[in-house]
């Protein structure tokens, strides 16, 4: 899949970025961190809100404390001015105990939901990829698909647990801040707001160059990923071909991308800090001046709370206005982590809302047992299996025995719309019969058998298993019925015993040994350290290419499907490794219907019926003698007067 299409200048999957979208993406974060922690979230929410509140009061003690002491000094009267102040002070520190308190379980609640949401977002993401296509995996790179378990989450990580929290604090603290400006005094406000107004643009302009490019950096890692994922699998080839400096230049132009995005984005971010805090520092310098020139004039004030311009109401008003700047600071400290956050859910999202493998099939395999010439259905494992197949306008239920009975008929088929790949295909195969497809590459054989599975769905025509349309059969069920030998083996870290029983979970030991001596594993599996204890990891790279089909078969064996699928599963096995597997091939194959796919025209000498492919059409079939008697494009193939190439 990626090894054979690369990321090479590949975009991810994301948009491009828009407020519009922005904001859906924080709101959708929002409803699904509250769905999975219903009643902890607004307990956090109820904490931060107290503690902003809190943080925001300081100005107003400050503000009390200061007139207590003025209007001493002009009363010359001192009496009760210690008790005064030391009362604000008490009220102080008990409101800060409180909101050391919620802060506190805000922290630990805080590392639950965090923690707990990448778990369930993993599941999620996980989960809706098990049930995506295999047109989707065709077309992805797994390294940018890695990617989103990997930045992508850890983005949404740093956007939950700091970002959103301290956004909301901000938020907060700015409202309370500001009310109570105006409750002390309009015309300083208007000092203040105006020079916050210039701040916001600021923060506006350079903040949306930012967000422009931190969803071109989380797209780049993607690809990066990608890239590198593509070439450490093929690193033998790679090795093989002397190819390491071209992989070196290719790499580095995907890296000096990643480069450029990355240190654009942080440029962005890096310099609106700085910017701000001056600005900030000016504006208290203003306000200072303004509030200066407001008391030495008599300016009258206009408040909520009616006081007159004096020093308790000026010296408040510098706090609020460090705080406010500092405030808004921090916003924009968080710019580049929410931005990062919400490119990452975006790709997140992308993906789960791709649609997935539709599966309307109602007709299901079921354990039966016969008695009195007719099928009854039964929940104990009896080892015979029937199509249940229930017919809605008679509203009765048939059970037709499992044999393996495959007919196409009339199939068209494209991968897309531009080209097609197969052409009014027709055939049969009946129950035992073994059915060989040859052709020059790309002429549609393996295309055939992934649609006898419905890895994907035909344009037109029909293909029916005993008989009943494969479109109305429940996938799970159809899979089931459909044994696939791949020419890639994929084997899991585990035991040797494990990926057997991989084919069908309810298998015995007794069940996967007997299917490892049917294919001919047995013997190098009994020689291995642990013997079917023996570990594999890394796809079995311990153990020879050969031994990997091996299990592969071994896996397809054990679970005993009347259909069989071949797809070059001996063209990486050496000539006398192929011997041994091929008897225990002709073994597995004895009673099964089998679809054959090989280059090795030897290995299909013995199919009852031999199909010849060219450009998704039959253009021949027969058995191996009368093929070569017609002295046609097989008789070419197998003489070797044309390559299948």
């Amino acid at each position: 899949m990626a090894g054979n299409h690369g990321p090479r200048g590949r975009r991810g999957p994301g948009l491009a970025p828009g407020e519009k979208l922005q904001k859906g993406i924080v709101k959708r974060v929002v409803k699904d961190v509250f769905s999975f922690f219903p009643v902890r979230l607004p307990i956090v929410l109820a904490c931060i809100l107290l503690s902003a509140l809190i943080s925001s009061m300081p100005s107003i003690f400050q503000q009390k404390v200061i007139a207590v002491i003025e209007t001493a000094y002009k009363s010359g009267d001192w009496v009760g001015v210690k008790a005064d102040i030391f009362g604000y002070v008490r009220i102080l520190v008990i409101l800060y105990s409180i909101a050391l308190v919620c802060n506190v379980i805000f922290n630990q609640m805080m590392a639950t939901i965090t923690q707990g949401t990448l778990k369930k977002m993993r599941g999620k993401l996980f989960e809706r990829m098990e049930r995506l296509p295999i047109k989707f995996f065709d077309r992805r790179p797994v390294g940018d698909t890695m990617s989103l378990y990997t930045n992508d989450i850890d983005a949404l990580r740093q956007m939950i647990s700091q970002s959103f929290p301290q956004m909301l604090t901000t938020a907060v603290m700015i409202t309370t801040v500001i009310c109570i400006m105006l409750y002390y005094s309009i015309f300083m406000t208007a000092v203040v707001l105006s020079g916050v107004a210039l701040m916001f643009v600021i923060t506006k302009f350079i903040g949306g160059g930012s967000a422009r490019f931190f969803f071109k950096q989380q797209q780049a890692i993607g690809k990066t990923e990608g890239y590198i994922q593509e070439t450490i699998s093929g690193a033998k080839v790679v090795k093989v071909f002397c190819h390491e400096t071209q992989c070196r230049e290719e790499f580095e132009k995907i890296n000096e991308e990643l480069f450029t995005v990355a240190s654009t984005a942080n440029k962005y971010a890096n310099v609106l800090g700085p910017i701000l805090n001056n600005m900030g520092n000016i504006l208290y310098v203003i306000v200072g001046i303004a509030g200066g020139l407001f008391i030495s004039t008599g300016v009258r004030n206009f408040g909520l709370g009616g006081m007159d311009f004096s020093i308790s109401l000026v010296v408040p008003f510098l706090g609020m206005t460090r705080m406010f700047c500092g405030q808004i600071g921090q916003i924009s400290m968080q710019i580049n982590a929410v931005v990062a956050g919400l490119a990452g859910c975006e790709r997140i999202y992308r993906v789960m809302d791709e649609q997935p493998e539709s599966d309307d099939g109602y007709v299901h395999l079921v354990n039966v047992y016969e008695k009195d010439g007719e099928l009854t259905e039964t929940d104990e494992k009896t080892g015979h299996w029937a199509w249940k197949h229930p017919h809605r306008m008679e509203g009765t239920v048939t059970y037709t025995p499992l044999r393996g009975d495959i007919v196409l008929d009339g199939v068209d088929f494209s991968y897309n719309e531009e080209k097609q790949v197969l052409f009014d295909v027709s055939l049969f195969a009946k129950p035992g019969q073994k059915v060989a497809f040859v052709g020059a590459t790309g002429a549609g054989k393996t295309t055939i058998t992934n649609l006898l599975n419905r890895f994907y769905d035909i344009a037109d025509g029909k293909i029916r298993y005993d008989g009943i349309n494969i479109n109305k059969i429940c996938k799970v069920d159809l899979r089931h019925a459909v044994g696939v030998v791949l020419q890639d083996t994929n084997l899991f870290t585990g035991s040797v015993m494990e990926n057997i029983r991989y084919g069908r979970l309810d298998a015995s030991d007794e069940d996967c040994i007997a299917a490892a001596k049917r294919v001919g594993a047995h013997d190098f599996i009994s020689h291995l350290p642990a013997g079917y204890d023996t570990i594999v990891s890394g796809n079995a790279a311990n153990l020879s290419q050969g031994q990997r089909q091996l299990l592969s078969i071994a896996r397809a064996a054990v679970a005993d499907p009347p259909v069989m699928i071949l797809d070059e599963a001996t063209s990486s096995i050496d000539t006398r490794t192929e011997q041994t597997v091929q008897r225990g091939m002709d073994a597995l194959m004895k009673g099964r219907t089998t679809f054959v796919i090989a280059h090795r025209l030897s290995t299909v000498k013995n199919s009852d019926v031999i199909i010849v492919l060219d450009h998704g059409r039959i253009i021949e079939r027969g058995s191996h003698d009368d093929l070569l008697a017609a002295k046609g494009q097989y008789y070419r193939l197998y003489t070797g007067a044309f390559e299948l190439e």
